[in-house]
């Protein structure tokens, strides 16, 4: 008998029907022969709702007292659907983020899971109870409840099925699994059967939505096989897994993108030591990210330097950034929140050359120009016009041989 824990998101538990699907699926894995433990999310757009009403109150609302608000909707759904295993004649308990307990620091509304007492998670299971979890919460030291933030209760079912020595983590969602490209750009996008933890923790942090980072991150860490599934379809999703040797006979896993991008400029910079710190230091004390970095030195002895940010923070960038040309006695900024990025994501990449070359003349025979490039060992991104982001990222699904019906 194997142990699996189930995670089911916001659409996969979105009404009473779906939620009766979900014990529906729960009840089918036991009568398989499986140990099951579920983790859930709050119903779709509820966290969205309690966030509304919170800054109907404070728009800038934060800190302990939103962590107790949003901690809300999972308790809502795990209540509803232990209920829903309960009428269909299977035991069932329902836990909060406090009640197994999950540990976390005190990082309020960002919280990180130090770690899981799994006795009472345990007990049910030995008393022939299917525990009902709810994601995205713990608690602190100090008895403050938590949040993990977005995407968060991914990070719960992973961390549960550290703490159990589960087989594997189930995470059901609106998608049938992981898929070379978006399918709504390409339609040629086909599922992948098997992808590494590096491969899928690239793709996340460049633009799939379809895992949290942290919890592909943790999977890794404790060596968690992860599974995504469609809680709508069947099929056998998405394995997501440690690196083999099969893997690296793959060229390229799959093509990410992100549209969430803008790129700033400050000209005419002294080319001296520590004008990198001078220029990103304001940039990081506010709280603002920075991804691409490239810096060009001309015959004057002065640099350009440009990088990007989420789009969401360009104009605070930028502000910051026009204050620091003027303290450096720069050539002045330029800004452009009209880009996008795309990526070539494989391990293979590690053992093939020629991928940047191959990558950069399928972009150019559709006439799109490259602003930034950005590489690691499995990955490369550049950046380009956002108009070309579609046509870009299908050239090269087609170019990498990744579309249905290739070999």
């Amino acid at each position: 008998m194997s142990l699996i824990v189930q995670k089911y998101g916001g659409t996969s538990v979105g009404d009473i029907d779906r939620i009766q699907a979900v014990a529906e699926r729960v009840i089918a894995t036991r009568n398989a022969g499986h140990s099951v433990v579920v983790v859930l999310s709050a119903i779709g757009g509820e966290t969205d709702r309690l966030l509304s009403l919170a800054y109907d109150i404070d728009p800038k609302a934060a800190g302990r007292e939103l962590d107790v608000l949003l901690s809300t909707g999972e308790q809502v759904t795990i209540a509803l659907l232990s209920m829903a295993l309960e009428a269909k004649g299977s035991l069932a308990q329902s836990f909060t983020g406090a009640q197994i307990t999950i540990h976390t620091d005190n990082s309020h509304n960002k919280a990180r899971i130090m770690k899981i007492d799994a006795e009472r998670v345990n007990a049910a299971l030995e008393a022939g109870r299917i525990p009902v979890i709810a994601g995205f919460q713990g608690i602190d030291e100090d008895g403050n409840i938590t949040t993990l933030g977005r995407g968060g209760t991914d990070t719960t079912a992973v961390a549960m099925a550290a703490a159990l020595k589960a087989d594997e983590c189930h995470i059901y969602t609106d998608v049938d699994g992981v898929y070379t490209a978006d399918p709504r750009i390409v339609e040629k996008a086909r599922r992948i059967e098997r992808i590494a933890y590096e491969e899928m923790l690239e793709m996340a942090s460049l633009g799939s939505k379809v895992l949290q980072i942290r919890s592909v991150e943790f999977a890794s860490k404790y060596n968690i096989s992860l599974r995504v599934l469609s809680s709508f379809v069947e099929g056998p999703g998405t394995l997501i897994t440690a690196e083999d040797e099969s893997m690296e006979e793959v060229l390229i896993a799959g093509i990410a993108h992100n549209r969430d991008e803008a790129k700033l400029t400050i000209r005419g910079v002294p080319d001296t030591p520590g004008m990198a710190s001078k220029i990103l230091g304001p940039i990081a004390e506010a709280n603002i990210e920075v991804d691409m970095i490239i810096q060009n030195i001309g015959d004057d002895d002065s640099t350009s330097f440009t990088f990007t940010v989420h789009r969401n923070d360009y104009d605070k960038a930028k502000s910051i950034l026009e204050l620091t040309s003027k303290d450096l006695n720069a050539g002045g900024v330029e800004g452009d929140d009209n880009i996008a990025k795309i990526s070539v994501v494989g391990v293979g990449m590690r053992s093939h050359a020629g991928i940047a070359s191959q990558m950069f003349a399928a972009l150019a025979e559709e006439g799109i120009n490259i602003q930034m490039i950005s590489t690691s060992e499995i990955k490369i991104s550049v950046v380009v016009d956002d108009k070309y982001l579609e046509l870009g990222v299908r050239a090269l699904h087609s170019a990498f041989g990744l579309d249905q019906g290739d070999n």
